[in-house]
């Protein structure tokens, strides 16, 4: 009888329920993971060196940001935004994560037959007011067409490229133990606000989405000390961009949930859906980590900035525990704060 020996073999599809993709693949958690490390990144030539909101490339000597997502939101207009503003500041931050200057957009459009074209006007007109107000150029693009029977409205995908002040490194496996986790302002908000005018949901409260650029609050987070880490968390949220960080840098995360500034509307939708606040998409809040010596003046720079006004400290990051985050709760234990499966709040980016 031949003995089989498994222990190199590998998976070239994720087996977490079904062998299709399904929503979840799309939730910026474990599923997406296992999507990118065993389908893309081996199809595309192994392994990159950070898998983090932009990659930073040298090219004629000068260091780049670059990046690309892809926007399916829907509604595509929800309160406080829209599909058109969401896809250039979500591509603006992913650059700012970097520590880049954004400079350069492309857009691509995939409009279903039979859209109202005074709707896909608003998304442009949407779009270039962003672009304005993020001081970036959207220069080139690409439109195509699908039957009626394949799209769903509208589609977006943008591409951006920024430029990468010299001295500045800033990735997910720079964080260290007694580093000091900042988060700018209040979470949940854009997800909620999304789902606050699907059909059948009403919370009975108005919650505006956050969606903004955030390349000024980071120059000048830069401009005040050193940063090691800059996420927004947007997909999964803040639990999944505190699980990313930690089992990047191999440390431990340590929260304190009465700390966590989440806003009673946030707070009272969640309960309702059955969600976790930390586990519900933002579009213009971005996670830093950072010294603590830097902390403090950091912190002061973030507050002194209109979308960093609410900033506060929310953990530090520890040798226990690596590549866990968790959470002392307010009756004084602790919870831990997985990486979420699967999709959520689907369609919400």
């Amino acid at each position: 009888m031949t003995t089989v020996d498994f222990s190199n073999w590998t998976c070239p599809v994720p087996l977490r329920d079904t062998p299709n993709v399904v929503m979840g693949h799309g939730g910026g958690g474990a599923m997406s993971a296992e999507l990118v490390e065993q389908i893309f990144l081996p199809a595309f030539g192994g392994s990159v060196a950070d898998l983090a909101d932009s990659a930073v490339v040298t090219a004629g000597g000068a260091r780049l940001a670059f990046s690309t997502d892809s926007y399916v939101v829907k509604p595509m207009f929800f309160p406080g935004g829209s599909i058109g503003d969401l896809a250039v500041n979500g591509t603006v931050n992913d650059l700012a994560m970097s520590g880049a200057t954004p400079l350069y957009l492309s857009s691509a459009f995939i409009l279903q037959e039979g859209t109202d074209l005074a709707v896909v006007g608003r998304i442009a007109q949407a779009m270039g007011l962003a672009a304005a107000a993020a001081s970036v150029r959207l220069v080139t693009g690409d439109t195509k067409v699908v039957d009626s029977a394949s799209g769903d409205g509208v589609f977006v995908t943008t591409a951006g490229i920024g430029l990468v002040p010299p001295g500045v490194e800033i990735g997910p496996r720079r964080a260290r133990p007694g580093d000091v986790v900042l988060v700018s302002g209040d979470i949940g908000v854009h997800g909620v606000a999304v789902m606050s005018c699907r059909e059948g949901l009403s919370f009975g409260t108005s919650v505006l989405s956050d969606t903004a650029p955030l390349a000024g609050l980071v120059a000048a987070m830069l401009a005040a000390g050193e940063v090691h880490v800059l996420r927004d968390p947007t997909r999964g949220g803040v639990a999944a961009s505190l699980n990313e960080i930690a089992r990047a840098a191999g440390v431990g995360v340590s929260l304190v949930e009465r700390d966590l500034p989440v806003p009673p509307a946030v707070r009272d939708a969640c309960s309702l859906l059955g969600l976790d606040p930390l586990q519900v998409a933002n579009e213009g809040k971005l996670i830093a980590i950072v010294p603590p010596s830097a902390a403090p003046a950091v912190l002061d720079a973030m507050r002194a900035h209109p979308l960093g006004a609410g900033a506060q400290v929310i953990g530090t990051c520890v040798a226990e525990h690596p590549g866990m985050v968790v959470a002392q709760t307010a009756l004084g234990g602790n919870r831990v704060i997985s990486l979420p499966i699967g999709e959520q709040l689907p369609r919400i980016c």
